[in-house]
């Protein structure tokens, strides 16, 4: 389905128009009762490893912002899926993003936006942040060893920064030390004994993201 002017009112695949042609996507909303005003976009994990927007820790963040009343989005980068374009070493792939927050910015027009990402996903959040009106940030162990974290801007809103203790792909100490490293350091979520993928531990994962963004959550639509 090619996305329309305005944000479906239940789950659906969409086409999106992306910098390089079309972008695959997935929207869903939250229950109509809980429904608050925002819009959260999800960047999934390094293409070149098998990241997808159907990635089960991607999976669970859309749930649990789902589940905390914000519409959210899921998306492929290019190249992947039925996304076109070719991998572009985070560059392109945070135009994709910008691309996909251009589209919902115009479907939901008065929503706040939000922003998660898990892995090389949250880099490539990061580095469209800066450049969005973002209220609210969150990053599922970002890699920042193999990426260059420390020159990017640190968005304007809360971030959430949640890192297995025992992560085997991304090195939790050098999470912990960049964010301390920080003027305003994110809020920091360690998880004992857990790896990179959150086996056996995405509903932990579901809890920590929920309880971390509880206090930044936009009002409820359904308020008089």
């Amino acid at each position: 389905m090619i996305a329309p002017d305005t944000f479906p009112a239940a789950a659906t695949a969409l086409i999106l128009p992306g910098p390089v042609g079309a972008l695959e996507a997935a929207v869903d909303v939250p229950v109509a009762a809980e429904a608050r005003a925002g819009v959260a976009i999800i960047c999934h994990p390094h293409p070149q490893h098998g990241g997808t927007m159907h990635n089960k820790v991607v999976t669970m963040l859309e749930r649990s912002l789902r589940e905390s009343g914000l519409a959210t989005v899921v998306f492929n980068f290019r190249g992947v899926g039925a996304s076109q374009g070719t991998y572009d070493d985070g560059r392109g792939e945070t135009d994709d993003l910008l691309a996909v927050a251009a589209w919902a910015q115009r479907a939901r027009p008065e929503d706040v936006l939000w922003l998660a990402g898990f892995s090389f996903g949250s880099y490539v959040a990061a580095r469209a942040a800066p450049q969005l009106p973002v209220r609210q940030m969150v990053s599922v162990a970002p890699p920042v060893s193999r990426w260059d974290f420390a020159h990017l801007a640190h968005p304007l809103c809360p971030w959430l920064v949640i890192q297995g203790e025992a992560d085997e792909v991304v090195d939790p100490a050098a999470v912990y030390a960049w964010v301390a490293a920080q003027v305003e350091p994110p809020t920091l979520v360690r998880m004992p004994d857990t790896g990179h993928f959150f086996h056996r531990r995405l509903m932990d994962l579901r809890g920590a993201v929920k309880n971390g963004v509880r206090a930044n959550l936009p009002p409820l639509r359904n308020v008089a």
